[in-house]
Formats: structure tokens, sequence, C-alpha cells
């Protein structure tokens, strides 16, 4: 049996995304700047994209951004407003929490100059309201912080950060970083109060390389890639239409029955949980129910290092992840769960399920079956 529960990573393309990417390649293949027929074909599904996308958000198809996906967006967001909104001032808040697509930019604007304030979360991942309150200045130029965090599944609240960003410095701008919140929440920035939005396709089974960034008419932004004056001169380059197509799809198809899909991986997740909860000397990193998100379950094995145990349940067939994909290059211990307290010893035995629609209960029961088997051998051979 084969259970993929690395759905956080990458999911699996649906199969209207994919023939949709293949006709785009293959036969609808012009360059949407060229001003002939195949051009003019090639444009019409990018406009087409743009209008489920924004659709899914009530926002504007003109303040949707193709780009390159997670990173790019993010990228954007954080440093063409930063530049562009410097004379303002050069102060930044995020948190300790945040993804590398955020967390490095962020580092990158601190040795240009910007001053950036890392706020702290509780146990459970969460933001203090109070804290954001005092670290908000005049020359606060710019919010960033993530609406589901990749690791735990932790909801930021990210109406009452809003209200609180816009009523304190009402010049400030809040970007959300949704990689991990969009397609499984109903998202509405103009009601939200966000300002910039940042979305990846491959979280939500759609194509690799894709995503956008939603960016408010008002919000003043720099672009940060030069060139043809592609996108209304935003972000240059010749668009990648077969993934902008298919970007649409999924965007729309992800909204499709909202409500029972959502139902149905919140089952998945707190079975999951119980399942875990049974197994000796196993901590649950996240929140069942309503009190996470659906998708993610974050749990630490205790005596058992989290890379011997993902490789012993990959040759069970069961595919996990020991932290986030985007910075599994770069092995080090997760500032997310140094953030919320986790304990030394289960620092380096932690593992991430995520889970997509076409995760099955019988594929959980398989995993915890295998779990209940693996752990106490590990757990010996590791004292040993």
């Amino acid at each position: 049996m084969e259970a993929y529960f690395d759905n956080s990573a990458t999911t699996r393309v649906l199969d209207e995304v994919k023939d949709i990417v293949v006709k785009v390649m293959t036969e609808d293949y012009g360059n949407p700047s060229a001003k002939h027929r195949k051009g003019m074909e090639a444009e019409q599904y990018v406009r087409r994209a743009a209008e489920e996308v924004a659709k899914t958000l009530k926002v504007k198809e003109k303040e949707i951004l193709f780009t390159s996906g997670g990173t790019e967006s993010n990228n954007m967001a954080l440093i063409g407003t930063a530049m562009a909104n410097a004379r303002a001032g050069k102060h930044i808040i995020t948190t300790r929490i945040e993804h590398a697509s955020v967390y490095n930019p962020m580092a990158f604007l601190e040795q240009q100059g910007f001053e950036v304030t890392y706020l702290h979360v509780d146990g459970q991942g969460h933001i203090s309201l109070e804290e954001l309150k005092q670290s908000l200045r005049p020359d606060t130029i710019l919010v960033s912080v993530m609406y589901v965090n990749n690791e735990i599944g932790a909801v930021e609240p990210v109406e009452e950060i809003a209200a609180l960003v816009h009523s304190t410095v009402p010049g400030a701008v809040f970007h959300v970083d949704a990689i991990q919140g969009y397609g499984k929440f109903r998202i509405r920035p103009k009601t939200q109060g966000i300002d910039l939005l940042s979305v990846s396709a491959h979280k939500i089974h759609g194509p690799k390389g894709i995503g956008f960034l939603y960016i408010d008419e008002k919000v003043k932004i720099k672009p940060i890639l030069l060139g043809g004056g592609q996108q209304r001169g935003m972000r240059s380059g010749t668009e990648n239409v077969p993934g902008i197509a298919g970007l649409g799809v999924a965007a729309r198809e992800a909204y499709r029955d909202f409500d029972s899909k959502i139902a149905y991986i919140t089952g998945l997740k707190d079975y999951l949980i119980d399942g875990l909860l049974g197994l000796e000397g196993v901590t649950v990193n996240s929140a069942k129910g309503d009190g996470g998100a659906p998708q993610i379950v974050s749990a630490s094995f205790f005596g058992v290092r989290s890379e011997v145990l993902l490789h012993a349940l990959e040759d069970k067939g069961i595919y996990v992840s020991s932290g986030s994909a985007c910075s599994s290059n770069h092995p080090a211990i997760s500032g997310t769960l140094r953030a919320i307290g986790v304990k030394k010893e289960l620092l380096d035995s932690t593992l991430r399920f995520s889970f997509g629609m076409f995760n099955t209960r019988e594929e959980i029961d398989y995993c915890i079956q295998v779990l209940g088997e693996l752990l106490p051998v590990l757990r010996r051979y590791t004292r040993g």
C-alpha cells in the first residue's frame, strides 16, 4: 500500500489541470504578447485564469499578478513594498515562525537598512495581538504574518491583525503568506483587510512553478523583475501560460463543494491525531478540528530521530515530511518548533503529515499500524 501524506510539500495535480496544461503546451502554445491569433488565444487563457482566481477571492482581475510560485510572491510582496515605501519609514514587523521565503527576504531587507521586529508566538503558534500593538510605530510600513503555519498548521487571526495594523498605522501595508491557507479557508482580502496575499498552485493540486500575488490596487509596490513590461509592467517575462491555465482550473476546483471537501480533510486530520495519541511516546503539536488548519498534523516521536523514522516509513510506502520541504536541503532544527516550546529532546524527532483530497482513512489505518510496529524497534535500536 502507498500513502502520500506530504501534500503541504506538493500535491498531485488534478486530471482537469493536467489536461489543460497539455492542451496549452501542444495546441494553444502562442506567446500572449504576440499580435497574431495564436498569441490572442494564449492571452485568453491568462485572462480566464485571472477571472477564476479573482472570483475565489472576490477581488478585481487586475489585482492578480501571476508569479513563478510562493517564493517569488513573498519576495515581491516584501522587497517590492519595502523599496516603494522606504521614504515613509523603514520599520517592518513579522513573526518568528514564517516560511524561509519570508524570513530570508526579511534578512535581506535588514542588510539594506530596514529594521525588522520578530513577534513571538505561544505554545499553539499564535502571535500576541498585544505584542503586535506594542511593536507598531509611526514608521512601520509593512507587516507580514502567515495565514497558516506550514509546519504545525497554526492559523493566525488575520482579520484582527489587519484591523489593528490599519487602525494604528493607516499607511502600513499588511501582507499575508496564504500558501498553506488558500484553498483551505474562504479568504476575502477586501473584507479581511489584507493588502497583499501570496499563493502557490502546487499546494492546491495545480502545477509547480506557478503562483500569484494579490495586490490591492491602493498598494504602492515596485517590480523586482524588469524587462519587457508584461503584466502591466509589474512582472516582466513571457507568461507561463500552461501553468497559469492550470492554476486557474486548480483555483476553481479548490472552492467547488468547498465545505464538504474541508469537512473531509479535517476528518482525516482528527482521525490521524486520535490514532497517533494511542501510540506510546507520541506528542501531537497540532490542534484538532477548527483549532488549526484542516490539512496539517505535526507529531513528535520520543526516542526516534525524525530522519530515521521518515525513511523507515518510506520503506513501507508512507511519505511524510520532517519539516518544510522548501528548506530540506539545509537541515536545521525548526525555528517554529523552538518558538512554540517543543521540548529539546523532541526537536529532532518531529514529522509532519499533510492531507489532500486523494487521501483515505484506510491509508491512515495503515500508517498507524506501521508506526505501532516500527517505533518500539527503532527505539530499541537507538538505545542500543
